[in-house]
């Protein structure tokens, strides 16, 4: 039986930012730039509201030209964060490239493979499957490659040789989808099925739901990294 999902009140929603709160608190105590903190929270708030009116927007459209467009944006997003770490090693317009067709053919195809075949919506520029997915797996390979390509350049400027910065990038990559894959069910419920068994859906149903998640997003976080090294290790090897 599906429960109706029940809507937070601001006021009890406020009581979330508690912990976050005493998190401000230490930072502060710790000399840690609690500004910065509070910079990410605003403008986790910003995003998170502006988001919301955007879906609402999107998920109303008949058209995929709409739909298209809010992934490119989010792609583009995804490569200049995930270049971040680079930003002060110069190349970035290179690195932005690489990012860009690292995350943009592993996410999209695996976007394309799970909406199409797995859960073939009607239509099948459905916003609420492609827009939602399209996001997770944007921000898992976004995550991933940015851990590669600390990595890579970290080994790189310790003086290791192409290959063997490239192989140790790689498995620092893999690192957080290998944990999330070890923990998921025993040590955590992740987002997507915790959602669904809150709003009433049957667990056994979730967790079919849950496996084809963490599917993709494993397999295209780790790809996007394995491509991104495969295009920045290639440049090296003139060098």
């Amino acid at each position: 039986m599906q429960a109706d999902v029940v809507q937070i009140p601001l006021s009890q929603l406020a009581l979330a930012f508690i912990p976050v709160v005493m998190l401000l608190y230490i930072m502060y105590r710790w000399s840690a730039s609690p500004a910065q903190g509070l910079y990410a929270i605003a403008r986790m708030l910003l995003q998170l509201i502006l988001i919301g009116y955007v879906l609402t927007f999107l998920f109303a459209t008949d058209t995929p030209v709409l739909v298209i467009a809010m992934l490119c944006v989010m792609l583009a997003a995804a490569s200049w964060i995930a270049i971040r770490p680079l930003r002060d090693i110069g190349s970035t317009g290179r690195h932005l490239t690489y990012v860009l067709v690292a995350i943009g053919s592993a996410g999209g195809l695996t976007l394309a493979l799970i909406t199409l075949l797995v859960l073939n919506p009607d239509p099948w520029f459905e916003p609420r499957i492609v827009v939602t997915l399209g996001g997770m797996i944007f921000a898992s390979a976004m995550n991933a490659v940015s851990l590669a390509a600390e990595r890579f350049a970290a080994e790189l400027s310790g003086g290791a040789v192409s290959d063997t910065a490239r192989r140790n990038a790689f498995q620092a990559a893999l690192i957080p989808l290998l944990n999330s894959l070890f923990a998921v069910g025993l040590v955590s419920l992740p987002g997507m099925m915790t959602g669904q068994v809150l709003s009433g859906i049957d667990p056994l149903v979730a967790v079919r739901y849950q496996i084809m998640v963490m599917c993709m997003l494993t397999g295209a976080s780790g790809i996007a990294a394995a491509i991104y090294l495969t295009l920045a290790a290639r440049k090296r090897e003139p060098e």
